[in-house]
């Protein structure tokens, strides 16, 4: 809950907090091109244009487990359960599900042969487009679902703004190392931001105590010792506040950690 997040971090842009590493890869798995989550038939294929919407020919070959499952298309396209339109100045193909928004939404001429069950208006075509978007992308600037559908920014920012209000998508900074605002999809968001806590938390668990032992005696220099009143005076910074007898701070604490101590170099 972002108002939530807001009262307790204040006016904190979420990029400073998700990982970039984690978008990428929830992306990845969204968009269908990591390894283990490409379609491996031609049913598979025709899930994938329904889970994700258009694709060009070179996007079905980068999704699917190997080029025979790429090649299947052709027998889905002669089958009709998937038609090729144009989108965005492109051909790219689509489940023959989705024809009436593709059409309605984009203008987009269908072949014949389509059933008449397909070819009924919806209620809101470009918002049903936009909203797939967003399911399956992680956080985009207005500029990405407008160049993928060939459509002003006006016009995506008017069918964004429509979905926000339904609660379906956010508005926020969320990539590291970008400008501007974003827009997210609450699901995609939210598991953007819960692996991104698990991998804070795996960064932060406790190390054996054999680990600890090696850190302490690199930090505090005892496997190279320095030279000079700086280096001294670093070790004296390190060590305050530290409750060490006087005694053992001049005999042994010291000249472990300074090549060549002496007494008159701490005066």
């Amino acid at each position: 809950d972002q108002s939530q997040l807001r009262d307790l971090l204040g006016d904190i842009e979420l990029r400073e907090l998700l990982d970039a590493g984690i978008i990428g890869e929830v992306e990845s798995h969204l968009q269908r091109t990591d390894p283990g989550y490409r379609a491996k038939s031609a049913d598979g294929l025709h899930d994938l244009l329904l889970q994700i919407g258009d694709l060009t020919r070179d996007e079905i070959a980068v999704r699917s487990a190997t080029a025979e499952v790429a090649r299947s298309i052709r027998a889905l396209v002669a089958s009709v359960r998937v038609v090729e339109v144009p989108v965005a100045r492109r051909k790219r193909l689509i489940a023959a599900e989705d024809a009436a928004r593709y059409r309605d939404a984009l203008g987009a001429p269908l072949p014949a042969g389509l059933p008449a069950s397909l070819l009924e208006p919806v209620a809101d075509p470009l918002g049903d487009l936009v909203l797939r978007f967003a399911r399956t992308h992680g956080p985009f600037p207005i500029k990405a679902v407008a160049s993928r559908f060939g459509i002003s920014a006006e016009a995506a920012s008017t069918a964004l703004a429509r979905l926000a209000s339904r609660g379906r998508v956010l508005q926020g900074t969320f990539t590291p190392g970008r400008t501007g605002r974003e827009w997210c999809e609450n699901g995609v968001l939210r598991v953007i931001r819960q692996r991104s806590l698990a991998r804070l938390r795996h960064e932060v668990e406790p190390v054996s105590a054999a680990a600890l032992g090696r850190l302490s005696v690199a930090w505090h220099g005892l496997l190279t010792r320095r030279r000079g009143p700086d280096a001294l005076l670093d070790v004296v910074e390190q060590l305050q506040g530290a409750p060490i007898a006087a005694s053992l701070l001049e005999r042994e604490v010291l000249p472990a950690r300074i090549e060549g101590y002496r007494s008159s170099d701490l005066d």
